[in-house]
């Protein structure tokens, strides 16, 4: 008997070759190449298409869709843009204990309770196991179905028997399909089993949710072809000591990307919070140096956080540099600036700047906060009260314009402060009250003046 072709796989990319390589050529990663056996070549199922029954003229293509179905937690539904769309295959990614499964099992009860029965299938917990979960989370009696179950093919057959209106697998690392013999979890078997689903959730119109592991540098595990083949990639972030989670969308086809849903995780489940600026400013001191409320954008939604920073002589070695919810590098460079445009000498002081609540800033509009939060710690003094400040800052000491200026001033207003200090170039665009004082600076001195 002829012995099953053995390749090697890339479990990053998903790069096959006939040997062991150190370094994957086509993603440049190491030591991610791991054993498996080739499957026979097997024609597809005629069923197993995606669109029509051929090529169709542009102008005869109907556009008219099926409206959105909510998930019945506002959170979840605005990451998402609005809702599920018929047909959508969603993989949400997240660390382990995070709440993955009990954010989905909060909505699968309440779309089944709205829109009709959910089919739950979980290949890492038991039925029991979902349904004390369920008891402590209050779920009632809904048409929730409970399957425990890793066969992708069996999957399929009670999706069939069942016909949800909704289909939930947690995760896509502990599904595998009879079609390959390696384990569940390998490269192969993540990427058959994705692609079975999502056959199923095209050719039966089922939104279909997807959970996924991460990798301990907070990627998604498995290789990149899973992120390609699903609609919406979403990552439930959050700090395991703090109250609150966070979902962001970074891969959307039906809405916005770079989206975020704010939670805050009680006895009973995960909660919604409509207005995440007051829960990231709920405990701000006043008047204290090291401190500045910087509006950011999250998607379409304005958040306003605390940005704080220590500056202590480095009094142990050479001085360090320490970033928290923040790009290290950016950090760097604003440091640089505020040496050389500024003449505040942090060569020999450490410096420590983190975004009170876990919370992750990447927009350069963080730039200005960051800089204000810094020259207050050294010199010792507190930014003014009731003031808000965003801007990006350039590596010659300016003061660079950022977007939508107007929905940001918008939400400092409702939240009580009275002034912020802002790009010159973003106050023609403002729109505020008529009580709300606007500051527009060119330059990183300038601001500082202005805050301090």
């Amino acid at each position: 008997m002829k012995p099953p072709k053995v390749v090697f796989a890339c479990a990053s990319c998903g790069s096959q070759s006939p040997k062991w390589l150190g370094r994957c050529p086509d993603c440049g990663e190491w030591n991610t190449f791991v054993e498996e056996r080739a499957a026979s070549a097997v024609a597809p199922p005629a069923q197993a298409r995606l669109g029509g029954d051929g090529a169709r003229l542009y102008a005869d293509v109907d556009t008219a869709t099926a409206p959105r179905i909510t998930t019945g937690i506002s959170e979840f539904d605005r990451v998402l843009g609005g809702g599920l769309v018929p047909g959508s295959l969603v993989l949400l990614g997240g660390e382990p204990g995070i709440g993955k499964s009990t954010l989905l099992l909060q909505a699968a009860a309440q779309f089944a309770a709205a829109a009709g029965p959910v089919l739950y299938c979980s290949g890492e917990e038991s039925a029991h196991q979902i349904k004390r979960r369920g008891e402590r989370l209050g779920v009632a009696d809904v048409p929730l179905h409970l399957l425990a179950e890793t066969c992708v093919e069996k999957l399929l057959e009670e999706v069939e028997r069942v016909r949800p209106a909704l289909l939930i697998v947690d995760s896509i690392q502990t599904v595998f399909s009879l079609k390959l013999p390696s384990a569940p979890g390998s490269v192969g078997q993540v990427r058959q089993a994705a692609t079975d689903l999502l056959f199923a959730a095209k050719g039966r119109n089922l939104p279909t949710i997807l959970v996924g592991h991460v990798t301990k540098d907070g990627n998604l595990a498995g290789p990149k072809v899973l992120e390609h083949v699903v609609d919406t990639v979403l990552y439930f972030e959050g700090e395991q000591h703090h109250a609150h989670r966070v979902i962001r969308a970074v891969k959307n086809r039906f809405g916005a990307v770079s989206e975020l849903g704010v939670f805050e995780m009680t006895g009973t489940g995960l909660r919604p919070v409509p207005n995440p600026s007051q829960l990231f400013l709920a405990e701000r001191p006043a008047n204290v140096p090291g401190s500045a409320v910087l509006c950011t954008i999250e998607g379409s939604r304005p958040i306003l956080v605390e940005v704080q920073a220590l500056v202590s002589t480095a009094a142990y070695g050479p001085a360090r540099r320490t970033a928290n919810g923040l790009d290290l590098a950016r950090v760097s460079m604003l440091l640089a600036v505020l040496d050389k445009r500024v003449g505040l000498h942090l060569a020999t002081d450490d410096v420590f700047v983190n975004v009170a609540g876990g919370v992750t800033v990447e927009e350069p509009a963080a730039d200005l906060a960051v800089a204000a939060a810094v020259a207050s710690s050294l010199r010792n003094r507190p930014l003014r009260e009731h003031t808000v400040v965003f801007g990006e800052v350039g590596l010659a000491g300016e003061v660079r314009a950022t977007s939508q200026a107007a929905l940001r001033l918008r939400e400092a207003a409702q939240l009580g402060f009275r002034r912020c200090v802002l790009p010159d170039g973003n106050v023609a665009a403002s729109d505020v009250p008529p009580d709300f004082e606007i500051v527009g600076v060119r330059s990183v001195a300038e601001a500082l003046d202005e805050l301090m």
